[in-house]
């Protein structure tokens, strides 16, 4: 929990908690926790950003994403429905939507997604970063058992230049061509200074990894 949230912050937490209670792909709460978490630090070199803005969408931007409900349509509604009734202005709601909306590395590969302001540009950074290094790493299994890829198979090269549909399509790819296809990938799209900074560092756990990955699978450490 960010602290001096206040009440609006607390229920916000609660209502995402709730949201994502069943969640086995690696977006659960203790995903949006961190994602939170790293927003607000990034706030803290940001001063010109609306910190209650940045929370709110850390805290809602998987509640109705994609991938992880069938009706986005009636997820996203709920979400609508929830802010209303806490009294947050249809101005905030919009700033909020509009972040959700446009964050995903999914929506950068097509042609709609809108620029993000700095309000945006911190979630998305946030979201990004626990999408690098140790804590991505797991994720990346945690996720392929959910949607059952493929380990690894070297016979089934990385993709490059990938549509959103292709992208969704996990029977094409493997769990560790996806760390090819996106995860190496974000540090180069990562917005603020401070985000870049730990960008980098997390990166060369992933790239340790993947070096001894390969070395073990070919037997290359024996």
């Amino acid at each position: 929990m960010i602290n001096g949230c206040g009440n609006n912050y607390s229920t916000i937490a609660a209502f995402a908690a709730n949201v994502l209670k069943h969640d086995t792909s690696g977006h659960d709460f203790s995903h949006i926790k961190r994602v939170v978490q790293t927003a607000g630090r990034i706030l803290e070199t940001e001063p010109t950003a609306d910190r209650f803005i940045v929370i709110a969408a850390a805290y809602l931007h998987d509640t109705y994403d994609e991938k992880l409900f069938d009706d986005q349509a009636a997820a996203k509604a709920k979400v609508v429905k929830f802010l209303t009734s806490i009294n947050v202005t249809k101005d905030d709601q919009r700033a909020i939507f509009t972040i959700i909306d446009n964050m995903s590395w999914s929506k950068s590969l097509t042609s709609t997604a809108k620029p993000l302001d700095i309000n945006g540009q911190i979630v998305q950074d946030a979201d990004r970063l626990d999408a690098i290094g140790a804590i991505a790493i797991a994720r990346v299994f945690v996720y392929g058992g959910h949607v059952g890829s493929k380990m690894y198979d070297p016979s089934i090269k990385p993709r490059t230049n990938i549509s959103k549909e292709a992208y969704r399509n996990q029977d094409e790819s493997t769990m560790i061509n996806h760390f090819y296809e996106k995860l190496l990938r974000l540090v180069d799209y990562l917005n603020t200074d401070y985000a870049k900074q730990i960008g980098q560092k997390r990166q060369q756990i992933m790239l340790n990894y993947l070096n001894d990955f390969k070395r073990e699978w070919d037997g290359m450490d024996l």
